[in-house]
């Protein structure tokens, strides 16, 4: 029987034991080759004292400082238009006017209304004398009224019986006269004379008609036809004369002439009736016709009082307020720059139809340049009024602009989500390469402090929730646990810490260092 030794498991043992040595040792010295090689790649450089700018960044679009789209406010069609665009205007300057003949018949009548509206409220402030002296008047002959009603002097009641005795007198000499109308005038004798002379009259007449009638022709070219007619009308006005002559003897009157003298009677009767009335009032006044006095005599006075004291302030108001309606109408027919600007877009021309709202022109004031930027909520205690600003636009290559902090919303917007704060800033040194509805990029400083303690952001890490940054000590890296302050795009200030002034802070610590630490050969 063949005798067997266990080589086979003590050489493979042997062989794995040697090359287990032999990755330890390897990869020793691979991780002595490899941090030596970190270490002679680290950069570095000194903490330092310096001064720090603490800035906040955000972008937003320019504006202007006012702007404004002018619209028209009633129809018509467009007239004039006196201005051109890019033109610098006055405020209330007219910018366009609508074709008067055009306009609507409300803005056409205010020019009247405005006329009487003014010259109302002309006689409230400066009343006439005239009108006051006739107020003055108003008022005695309303209370002598009203003191004849409550206790008629004699003279009164003597002038008021005068007055209808008169009255009636009057009456008598019309009844009279219209009497003497209807009585015959002449005797027998005179009447037959007269009959005959209208008779001959009449026969006369009768006589030139036939002549007229057989004469041809048209009396208005035809000599013959035009002396036959001037002989008719002549013998027909003799024979009217002739019939009211033998009317006047026989009695018969001329149907106007009775009807003249029925209106006079008829006058002369009511006067009667007036004046009997006034003397039954004054003899027996109704009280309805003293409380009637009384009212009159209280207007009267209180005409002369607003006359003698002046308008009221409420009276003064309404005045006004007509003569301003009257104006704002017309002004419906203007289109006016609300402030001084220029003119940045002009959408009319003349013969253009307005209508109610449509665009006419865009006015902007470009004496201030705003941009409107939104802040987180995280920085927006670190912003306010009156801090400096830096702005550069993508239209405007290399050449930064200048600004100011204006206002700072008090108030948050929120939008999907994340909060921000309206801040406006002002340029100061615009100038025409900047135009409204540009992106600036803007740069608020928040902060300017000098001779701090200064660390590069790029050097800072975070090492088991603490912010830390690694620096060399006797060459090797070591993590430093620092408290920052203010921040600016590259530094940021160490308020607390082991970090001192001088030291070594490492800009590109390895990975592993921010991990595990340094490795372990290092820390030997």
């Amino acid at each position: 029987m063949k005798r067997t030794f266990p080589f086979k498991p003590i050489i493979t043992v042997l062989v794995l034991a040697g090359l287990v040595a032999g990755g330890f040792f390897g990869l020793r010295y691979w991780r002595r080759q490899n941090a030596a090689a970190t270490l002679k790649n680290l950069q570095t450089v000194a903490a330092s004292r310096g001064d720090l700018t603490s800035t906040v960044g955000a972008s937003g679009t320019v504006r202007s400082n006012q702007s404004a789209v002018l619209t028209w406010q009633t129809t018509g069609s467009v007239g004039v238009v006196h201005v051109r665009l890019g033109e610098t205007v006055e405020a209330d300057q007219v910018l366009a006017e609508l074709d008067p003949t055009s306009l609507p018949q409300n803005v056409i009548q205010a020019q009247s209304e405005l006329i009487t509206a003014q010259n109302a409220l002309e006689e409230l402030l400066q009343p006439d004398p005239l009108k006051v002296a006739q107020a003055e008047v108003a008022v005695k002959e309303a209370q002598t009224a009203l003191d004849n009603l409550l206790n008629p002097s004699d003279l009164a009641l003597s002038q008021a019986e005068l007055a209808v005795l008169n009255a009636q007198d009057a009456v008598d000499e019309a009844q009279k006269q219209l009497d003497r109308l209807q009585r015959p005038r002449g005797g027998q004798e005179q009447i037959n004379s007269a009959r005959a002379a209208y008779l001959l009259a009449q026969e006369k007449v009768d006589m030139l008609q036939g002549v007229y009638d057989r004469t041809p022709g048209d009396p208005g070219e035809d000599a013959a036809k035009a002396l036959a007619l001037s002989n008719l009308e002549a013998a027909k006005t003799e024979r009217d004369r002739a019939l009211a002559t033998l009317n006047w003897y026989q009695g018969i009157p001329d149907p106007d002439e009775i009807t003249e003298k029925e209106t006079r009677l008829a006058i002369a009767q009511a006067q009667l009736a007036d004046a009997q009335e006034a003397l039954d009032k004054l003899k027996n006044p109704d009280p309805l016709d003293i409380a009637l006095a009384e009212e009159r005599l209280a207007d009267a006075q209180e005409t002369l009082e607003k006359l003698e004291n002046g308008p009221t302030q409420d009276d003064i108001t309404v005045a006004q307020t007509r003569v301003t309606l009257a104006q704002a109408t017309l002004e419906l027919a203007k289109i006016k720059a609300p402030f001084a600007g220029t003119i940045t877009a002009v959408q009319i021309m003349p013969g253009d139809q307005a209508t109610p709202n449509k665009a006419a022109f865009r006015l902007d004031d470009l004496s201030r340049l705003l941009v409107d930027v939104g802040i987180a909520e995280v920085d927006i205690n670190q912003v306010q009024v009156g801090q400096p600003a830096v702005l550069t636009f993508d239209a405007i290559l290399g050449k930064e602009y200048h600004g100011v902090v204006r206002e700072v919303s008090p108030v948050g917007n929120i939008a999907q989500g994340v909060v921000s704060f309206n801040v406006t800033v002002e340029l100061t040194d615009a100038d025409a390469d900047v135009r409204p509805g540009m992106t600036a990029a803007v740069s608020i400083t928040v902060n300017e402090l000098k001779e701090v303690l200064l660390v590069p952001n790029r050097a800072v890490r975070v090492k088991e929730g603490k912010r830390v940054v690694y620096v060399l000590r006797d060459g090797q890296p070591q993590a430093v646990a620092i408290t920052l302050g203010a921040s600016s795009e590259n530094y940021s200030q160490v308020l607390d810490g082991e970090l001192r002034e001088g030291d070594a802070i490492v800009l590109n610590p390895p990975t592993v260092f921010e991990t595990n630490g340094p490795p372990a050969f290092v820390r030997r």
